[in-house]
């Protein structure tokens, strides 16, 4: 596990694709678990371990998770997530250039648990949720696009069906339109940077996840 930033109150963790936040059907073992086993080895703690889950990153997306040592913080991260004072910086490879090299992204979501999708539209539909990101294309290489988003809401698949309505699906994302899957069955898309007041400490936090380790990720290292 890849520990980014730690305190007392909070801990932010490098995610790996393919991993679960929280636990699901699959009875995999989730991130939360992991972070709590860690916290009680490092400090040798006796009986169970506080670990609060603040948001989650969809299992084949990786990068940055925050997670709460205390129930205090895990309460007022809550509130700055749900006011939207937590700023979040995904950054996303696709095939296909966006049409502008900036833009922001109004759509309505709707999604369903059958199929565990989202659907976007650019008008109202039954049980939909206005969704908002902005984009901004950063670079290039010989077949690949990398585009910078940003969210303003929070909302089921929200990147990953958004850049699918602009012609632009994520590398590896065949729910979404991509053409190929990973290797690793990994989508490339990263919680890249995040940004926030500390809730307890008021501390300016920034941090920056490390770029996975393949030629096409490293290509943009110096971005």
């Amino acid at each position: 596990m890849e520990v980014i930033y730690e305190d007392n109150h909070i801990i932010i963790v490098n995610k790996a694709p393919g991993e679960i936040v929280q636990g699901d059907k699959t009875g995999d073992v989730p991130l939360v678990e992991i972070v709590k086993e860690w916290l009680k080895e490092k400090y040798n703690k006796p009986g169970n371990v506080f670990c609060g889950v603040v948001h989650r990153l969809d299992r084949p997306v990786g990068g940055l998770v925050i997670f709460a040592k205390t129930s205090k913080a895990l309460a007022r991260m809550n509130d700055m997530f749900r006011n939207g004072e937590v700023e979040k910086t995904y950054w996303a490879l696709s095939r296909n250039r966006p049409p502008q090299e900036q833009d922001r992204l109004e759509h309505y979501i709707t999604s369903t648990e059958k199929n565990n999708k989202s659907y976007a539209s650019l008008t109202p539909k039954k049980d939909s949720k206005k969704a908002v990101l902005s984009y901004k294309l950063l670079g290039a290489s010989d077949r690949y696009n990398l585009i910078e988003v940003k969210l303003e809401t929070g909302r089921k698949h929200q990147i990953r069906v958004q850049l699918s309505a602009i012609g632009c699906p994520i590398k590896g994302d065949l729910k979404y339109g991509d053409k190929r899957s990973n290797q690793d069955g990994s989508i490339s898309l990263i919680a890249r940077h995040i940004h926030f007041i500390h809730p307890v400490s008021g501390k300016e936090i920034d941090v920056t996840a490390p770029l996975p380790k393949d030629n096409l990720w490293q290509t943009f290292k110096d971005l």
